[in-house]
């Protein structure tokens, strides 16, 4: 019997192959087949997590809520030192310099990224701009995003702050962030499901002692990842109850 295995489809496009290698790597230390399969988008993911097909996902914050709460996951590790920020950025020459100068109207692009989406259009408060005086264009990628800007057909965009800092130094040299969040208490966590769950002492235990070793390094870094670090289903809980009140709030 095999394992599924999926990855938030917001990572890092030049961490493809990183996560294959994390794939092999993991399969090794707790000998047990795993078949990785990326998606394209999140509607494709979030179909396979409603049909109970994945037994192993690094998930975003958003899609973690579904998976505890309602397919019984539980979490394992997250990337020590990082969180999920998210960025406003304009395009270098924009006149905008703060938030407060965005009127209604304005034109954003985004993704399909709820917890990204969510933080960014908290910080248009400022602004009295919602979803109900803003024009919103689903992008199917950050580099999109990107792009929508530098073509002129969006005033703002929306990131996640680690993809907006892994744009090349073209892009990013055109962009300008106009507002970031620092939240700090959100992040992807790596989650295993009810099939999978007895191994996830093993799966931890060996995910901890990556950085001790020169393979478990190599590992990491082809990830962008220093070290993993132990989410215990408290921490998991605080997280989805701290996103819930910035929905509500």
């Amino acid at each position: 019997m095999s394992y599924n295995f999926t990855v938030s489809p917001d990572f890092n496009p030049d961490c493809i192959s990183g996560w294959f290698i994390f794939n092999t790597w993991l399969q090794k230390c707790i000998t047990e087949p795993i078949h990785l399969e990326l998606y394209n988008d999140f509607d494709s993911q979030r179909q396979a997590i409603r049909e109970n097909r994945l037994d192993l996902v690094f998930a975003n914050p958003f899609d973690a809520v579904a998976l505890v709460r309602q397919q019984g996951f539980i979490p394992v590790a997250s990337p020590a030192g990082q969180s999920d920020e998210a960025i406003i950025a304009v395009r270098e020459d924009s006149p905008v310099s703060k938030v407060e100068a965005l009127q209604p109207g304005v034109r954003i692009a985004t993704m399909d990224d709820p917890d990204v989406h969510m933080m960014c259009m908290i910080m248009l408060e400022p602004a009295d701009l919602d979803k109900h005086n803003t024009q919103i264009t689903v992008c199917d990628s950050y580099v999109l995003v990107a792009k929508e800007l530098l073509t002129a057909k969006a005033d703002i965009g929306f990131f996640l702050e680690a993809t907006y800092n892994d744009l090349s130094s073209v892009i990013r040299r055109q962009l300008r962030p106009l507002l970031q969040s620092r939240i700090q208490l959100i992040h992807h966590v790596l989650l295993v499901g009810p099939k999978l769950a007895a191994r996830r002492a093993d799966m931890l235990a060996a995910m901890l002692a990556m950085n001790t070793e020169e393979k478990g390094r190599a590992v990491l870094e082809s990830l962008a990842f220093s070290a993993w670090q132990e989410v215990t289903t408290e921490d998991t809980e605080f997280m989805i109850d701290l996103m819930a009140t910035l929905v509500e709030s």
